[in-house]
Order: structure tokens, then sequence, then C-alpha cells
């Protein structure tokens, strides 16, 4: 038994190579630190001796404008912090939505590309190809033309069942809030964690005996019928608040402004561009004997991808899809062009109102700073967990 050498002693000599690292690193803090302090006190001064107030005070006086449109109610007697509050779920709303439909319109672009059809591969080639090299902002105020200038007017919209299409954006039936919706979304919750047992009960029985499971038609019965059964107990209800086309404006029912709806479309088609090409590579990084050793076990051309193919591909795909999840939501700033009211709309219009550009500008980095690291963390830890498991 070798004996265990003794612990080395740290070195406070300039000759040691980690205490010159550690020196450096102080410095370069220090320096950082004075720089950032110099331009922080030479601004404000600068302010203060042209008359500019500076502050967050300004937060909490009325905001005197009104908000066009909110997820919650607002008018311009509310507070500065409320109307920002407004702008960041708007902000939010386009990039959880956007996000959603880029990943499976992404994906089914990708996979597409791989499809036997010729058809089916040349749309899929001809979408990425045109989408991708137009500038995302064009994108946008084609979409919000085609929405405020190509539909009818509200007398004359098109109507497909409940649905109304306008100028004014598209408006559809909101059930009238009750005890059973509240009861249904317990439901739809219980249904999401018994759908998520289901499946890795699945996935076991899978790997025990190699008899395939529906990996996803019985989660979403699963989900449907905790929702429904939900719902069943609360009482049913059934009342729905439908909109009619009134003499200037569809009205009653929710509604989609045309600039949320250009937005939304306008982010989703470009970014699916991209994430179908990260698909796509993914995918081809793939030995392709996996795919013949699935046609081997008789799995068909649809499983061989889903159950075979597209895990493996996912750990390569993750880094980059989490790329165009962040450049989604940052895009999204740009929605300010046609007037969607976001977290930037809404700092425009309170630093030409107060004159606290700083402030202003700092609130907005701060909004996309935390949404983007939230993303990051969320798809990192979720790339931890599709990373192989060394034994």
């Amino acid at each position: 038994m070798t004996p265990k050498s003794p612990p080395k002693k740290k070195s406070w000599s300039w000759r040691s190579q980690a205490f010159r690292g550690f020196i450096y690193q102080l410095v370069a803090i220090g320096l950082i630190a004075a720089v950032v302090w110099f331009i922080a006190h030479n601004t404000m001064y600068n302010m203060k001796i042209r008359g500019i107030q500076s502050g967050f005070d300004f937060l909490t006086g009325p905001a005197g404008f009104d908000i066009g449109e909110s997820l919650f109610p607002f008018d311009s007697a509310q507070p500065y912090w409320q109307a920002f509050l407004v702008g960041l779920s708007n902000t939010l709303r386009v990039a959880i939505l956007g996000i959603i439909l880029t990943t499976i319109l992404g994906t089914l672009l990708g996979v597409g590309r791989f499809s036997r059809n010729a058809l089916v591969r040349g749309v899929c080639y001809a979408y990425v190809e045109f989408f991708r090299n137009v500038p995302v902002l064009l994108q946008l105020l084609m979409w919000y033309l085609l929405f405020t200038e190509a539909l009818p007017a509200a007398a004359d919209a098109w109507t497909v069942g409940p649905l109304f299409l306008s100028k004014g954006g598209l408006s559809y039936p909101i059930p009238v809030w009750a005890t059973g919706h509240l009861w249904a979304v317990f439901g739809l919750l219980a249904g999401i964690v018994l759908a998520v047992i289901y499946r890795r009960w699945a996935y076991r029985q899978f790997e025990a005996t190699g008899k395939l499971k529906s990996m996803f038609w019985v989660p979403v019965a699963i989900v449907l019928a905790g929702a429904v059964l939900g719902w069943l107990a609360g009482g049913a209800p059934t009342e729905l608040d439908s909109p009619f086309k009134g003499e200037f404006s569809i009205e009653k029912g929710g509604s989609l402004t045309p600039e949320f709806l250009a937005v939304l479309l306008g982010l989703t088609v470009y970014t699916a561009a991209f994430v179908a090409e990260v698909v796509r590579s993914g995918i081809q990084s793939v030995a392709r004997g996996q795919g013949e050793a699935a046609a081997a076990l008789g799995l068909n051309p649809g499983q061989s991808m889903r159950l075979v193919m597209l895990p493996q591909a996912l750990r390569v795909i993750i880094p980059p899809m989490t790329n165009q999840f962040l450049n989604l939501t940052k895009n999204s700033s740009l929605a300010v062009a046609i007037g969607y009211p976001d977290v930037v709309s809404i700092a425009n219009t309170a630093l030409n109102q107060t004159g606290r550009a700083v402030e202003c500008i700092s609130i907005v980095m701060l909004v996309y700073l935390s949404t983007s690291l939230a993303t990051s963390l969320l798809m990192n830890w979720y790339n931890t967990r599709s990373a192989i498991q060394e034994r």
C-alpha cells in the first residue's frame, strides 16, 4: 500500500502560477468595476447639470395612456409599473406561443426533408430557403399588411362557424367563467401527471418486452379525459360568450388583434425555417445503420423516425434549438414596428412622457435578459436529461 503524498501547500509567491492568476483576476475585476462606476457617475453628473431627472420613482405615478391590447384590465389612471406588466405579459404571450408553434412547424419541416415523396421534400426545401432569407422585419410588415389591407371590414367579415376574421382580427367564442372550468383545469393537470406516469411505464415495458405501446395517442387521451372528467365534476358549464357582427365591429366574444396575429405568425414562420435546418442536421448526424437496424426490426418509417432517429438526434438538436428560441424571444421586440404593445412599445411611450431614458431602457434590458436566461436554464436542464448517461 503506497503512502499518500502530503497535500501541497499553497504558495503565495509571485513565482506561483495560481497566485499570479488570482491577482490578475482581481485586477481585471477591479478595472471592470472602475469602468462601470465611471460610466454611471459620468452619466448621472451630465444628467444633473442638464436638469434631467433620474430614478425609478416615476413607476408609481399614473401612466396617463391606454393600452389597446392587454390580458388584464388597464386604464390610464393606473401606475407605470402596471403598464410595464401589461407589456411584459404581451411579450411573454408572443414568445411562449411562438416557441410552441415554431417547434411543431420546424420539426415537421425538418422531418419532411427526409420524406420519400419528392413533392413533400421540395415544398419543405422551398419553404426553408424562402423564409429564412427574407428579413424578419419585412415578414412582420407583410403579415400586418395582409391582415389590415387584404381582409374585409367587420361588416363583411369572413365567417367559419362561430369564428369571424376581418381587419379587426380573429373573433371567437369564449366560455362564461364558472366553477366547472376551474375543475376542468384541475382535471387537466391531473391528466398531465397521469400521462407522464403512463409514458414512463410504457417505456419500461418496451425496454423489458420489446412490445411497443402507444406513446402519443394514449397520453393525449388521458389528458383530455382528465379535463372532461373535471369539467363534468364541476357541473359541465356550457354557456358561451359568442361574437356577432355589430354596426362597426365584431362585438362580444374573445379576439386576437391583427397586430398580435402578425407578430405571432411572422416570428413563427421565420424561426421555423431555421429550426427545420436544425432538425434536419440533427437527424443526419445519426448513423444510417440505426435506420437500417430499425427497419430490420420491423418498424415502419414513421416509427423508425419517432422512436430511433429523433431520440438520438435530440442530443444534437437541443443546443442550437435553444439559440433559435432565444432569437425568437428577442426578435419579438420588433413588434413595436407594427404597433403591438409589447414591453418595448410601453417603454417608448413611458420614455417620451417622463424623459427617463436610462431607466426605461434598463427595464427593457432586464426583461429580455431575464426571459433569455430563464429559457436557457430550462433548455439546459432538458439537454442534461437527454444526454447520454455514462456508466
